[in-house]
C-alpha cells in the first residue's frame, strides 16, 4: 500500500463476508465506506439500486470497489417471484454499480464483484477451472447475468475480478449457521447418498483473496475462489461431526430434501459440482485453510492455525 491511505467502497457490508472484509480492512489501515439503504454512520453511502438512486459524487475518490450485495440464495424456498427477487438484486446493484464508475470523473482501479461456483455445469462428474463452461441451471443463469452487468466497469478501463464463491465456511452465515446446531442434536449427516461433492473456502481465506487481488494486478477476470480440493456431501458431514465430537449418521432423504425445498435443494446440497482452483494456484495463492477440518475447527470451534 503506498503511503496514501487506500480507500475501499463496500456493498454487501452487514453480510457475513462482508463484516469479516471490513474488519480485516480496516485492521490493515484502509479507509473503508459502505454502499448500503440503511445508513446509520458517516462511513455509510446510501443507495437504492432497485430505483436506480446512487450518488456519483460520494463514491469518487475510491481506489478499490468490493461488490457483495444481492438477496440470499437459500433464505427462502425457490418460488417464481423469489427466484426473480434473487436475479435482480444482482443485476439492479451490480449495473448500476458498474455503470456509476465507469462514469466516474475519477475511476476506482480495481472491481470486486462476488458471483458463484454454481455458473458451472452441475452433475457431470468432471472438475472445473475456471475456462469452465457455463452451465443451464438457474445459478448458472444468474451467475452469468452477475458476471456480465460487470462489462461496462472494464470497458472502462478497471480491472475487474469475478468471485466465484463456493461455500463460505463460517459459523456466523451461510450453511454451518444452519448446520451446526442440528449436528449438536445428533441430526447431522450425509443427505441422499452423500457422494455429490461440494467445493468451499474457509471465511479467512477468502478474505485473504480479496486482499490479494487489491494488492496483484495479475488478479482479472473469474476466478474460482474456493480451496484446494472439493469433498463428498458424506466426507464433509463426517468431518463436521467430527469437529463437533457427534455422530453424523442421520441421513436426509433426497425425496426429502426435494419436498421441502424443491429447487433450491436440488441446485445446492444435492448437486455434485467440483470446482479446482486452477488460477488462485497459478498465482501463488497460500491458503492458510486448504483441509477441510482445520477449516471447520477455524469455523466452529474458532481455533487458528
Amino acid at each position: 500500500m503506498s503511503d496514501v491511505m487506500h480507500k475501499v467502497l463496500l456493498t454487501g457490508g452487514s453480510g457475513t463476508v462482508g463484516r469479516a472484509l471490513r474488519a480485516a480492512l480496516l485492521a490493515a489501515g484502509y479507509s473503508v465506506k459502505n454502499l448500503t439503504r440503511s445508513p446509520k454512520s458517516p462511513d455509510d453511502i446510501f443507495w437504492n439500486p432497485a430505483a436506480g438512486v446512487i450518488d456519483p459524487v460520494a463514491v469518487e475518490g475510491c481506489d478499490t470497489v468490493v461488490h457483495l450485495a444481492g438477496e440470499g440464495i437459500a433464505d427462502h424456498r425457490w418460488t417464481s417471484a423469489r427466484k426473480l427477487a434473487i436475479l435482480e438484486s444482482r443485476l439492479q446493484g451490480t449495473t448500476l454499480l458498474a455503470a456509476t464508475l465507469a462514469n466516474a470523473r475519477v475511476k476506482p482501479r480495481l472491481l470486486i464483484s462476488a458471483s458463484g461456483t454454481g455458473y458451472y455445469p452441475l452433475n457431470t462428474g468432471k472438475v472445473y477451472d475456471e475456462s469452465g463452461p457455463e452451465g443451464k441451471s438457474f445459478l448458472a443463469e444468474v451467475s452469468a447475468a452477475w458476471e456480465a452487468a460487470t462489462d461496462t466497469a472494464s470497458e472502462a478501463g478497471i480491472r475487474v475480478v469475478k468471485l466465484r464463491l463456493g461455500v463460505v465456511l463460517s459459523s456466523e452465515g451461510g450453511a454451518l449457521e444452519k448446520l451446526v446446531p442440528m449436528f449438536n442434536k445428533g441430526l447431522g449427516g450425509p443427505v441422499s447418498d452423500g457422494k455429490q461433492h461440494l467445493s468451499w473456502i474457509a471465511l479467512d481465506d477468502l478474505i485473504a483473496v480479496v486482499m490479494a487481488a487489491m494488492k496483484d494486478e495479475r488478479y482479472q477476470g473469474p476466478i474460482n475462489a474456493v480451496a484446494p480440493e472439493s469433498v463428498s456431501n458424506a466426507i464433509f458431514a463426517k468431518t463436521l461431526g467430527t469437529v463437533l465430537g457427534k455422530s453424523a449418521t442421520m441421513t436426509a432423504p433426497a425425496f426429502a430434501v426435494k419436498l421441502m425445498y424443491g429447487q433450491l435443494g436440488e441446485e445446492t446440497v444435492l448437486a455434485d459440482l467440483r470446482v479446482c482452483p486452477r488460477k488462485l494456484t497459478d498465482l501463488g495463492f497460500q491458503w492458510k485453510y486448504p483441509l477441510l477440518e482445520d477449516a471447520l475447527r477455524r469455523a466452529v470451534v474458532g481455533v487458528a492455525l
